[in-house]
Formats: C-alpha cells, structure tokens, sequence
C-alpha cells in the first residue's frame, strides 16, 4: 500500500484499471478536439499535438515492451530503434499513419494504452524492469503510464481547446507512487501538474526541472 508519510492516509495501489481509466478518459476528451486543430502546437511543448499523441503512444508501448522479456533488462531499454521524423520532433517507434486521420490517431494511442494495461494485469509484481527514473515494478510502469496519459492530455487540452481534469483519487494515487516528497496540502491534480513542471502552486514556483522515483515501495 502507497502511503503518505505526514498524514498517515493509506492509499490504494495503482493497477491496471486505474491506467485504463485514465487512457479512455484521455481518449473520450481528444475525440471532441476540431478536426483542423492538430498541426498546433501541444500547450507549452515545441511539439504539435499530433505529434505529441505519437510521443504519448510511444511512452505507453515503450512501458509495455520493457516488461515483455521474461527476464526484463535492469540497465537498459529493450533496443528498439526510436527515430524523430524531422529535426525537434519525438523520437518514436510509434507513428500513426496520417491518412487515418485523428480518428486512426486515436486508435493508436488506445491500441498503446490497451498493450499497456495487459502487461500490468498479466506481469508478476515481483518482476523489476529499467527505467531511467529508478528501476521499477509493473504498479511503478502503470503509474508511469498515468502520469504520462494525464499530463500530455493536459498539454493537448491546451492546444486543442478543450477542458481537462482527471479525477483527485486517480492523482493521488500517483503522486504517492512516483512522488512520495510532493505537497499534500493542495488539491492532487495542480500538485501533479506542478511535479511535472507545468504550473506553479501557492507559494511555489513552477519547476525547471523535474523527475519522479520509480522504484518499488516497501
């Protein structure tokens, strides 16, 4: 059980459905987005938001692939190939085809998401893989997964036009996962957009840099 140290409030692990949730809830709020709309720029990233959906999709298949090897390397990334398309663009193994348009764009990023969950559900929990924040466990992925689906949905809301704002419990979650140090007096999702660099708290300046702690809890 994820725990906050000041508080003493125990909360649940983060699991599967949990990643789930927060990929279809990403996915309903992205299908409302214009049709013209996604050559913009992805909030505050130098990304355009069809991009940013590659970049996102990527993450989640990349957490996937990494607990896919029966014995899941400990000081690497499985050695896929990740290549940009232009200079200053993501660098994917993960493009969608244009021609599908957002709709096939979408699919993509739930295809990724779905691949995501399996490995979570299905990954025996002492199972340990890399990731460059800390070694981590398949909860540790899932809530990597999160954060990424939570705040890039936030990045895309912003370029798209569209309101975004995930569920309190879901963030809390993940903030005692990765972010065990993270403010528990604010509300759980600007803390979690604060942990992320994108946005400043009360008394708090937005951070320049940024990291969360994989690693499993004891």
């Amino acid at each position: 059980m994820s725990r906050s140290a000041e508080s003493g409030l125990f909360l649940s692990p983060v699991t599967a459905d949990d990643l789930d949730l927060a990929v279809q809830l990403a996915v309903a709020t992205l299908r409302e987005a214009p049709p013209g709309a996604w050559d913009g720029k992805a909030g505050s990233l130098e990304w355009d938001c069809w991009e940013t959906i590659e970049h996102l999709s990527d993450d989640l298949f990349a957490y996937a692939a990494q607990l896919g090897p029966k014995t899941p390397p400990l000081d690497s990334e499985v050695p896929f190939v990740w290549e940009s398309r232009r200079p200053g663009g993501p660098a994917n193994v993960i493009h969608a085809d244009r021609k599908a348009g957002p709709a096939g764009l979408l699919q993509v990023l739930e295809a990724s998401g779905a691949l995501l969950v399996a490995m979570v559900r299905t990954t025996p929990p002492q199972t340990r893989a890399h990731h460059v924040f800390g070694t981590s466990d398949p909860e540790g992925f899932a809530a990597m997964g999160i954060v990424e689906t939570l705040v890039h949905t936030h990045d895309l809301a912003q370029g798209l036009g569209l309101a975004w704002s995930p569920p309190a419990d879901l963030c809390a979650r993940v903030l005692a996962r990765l972010f065990p140090d993270a403010p528990e007096s604010t509300d759980p999702w600007p803390t979690l957009l604060w942990t992320t660099g994108r946005a400043e708290l009360p008394g708090r300046p937005r951070l320049t840099t940024w990291r969360w702690d994989g690693t499993p809890r004891a």
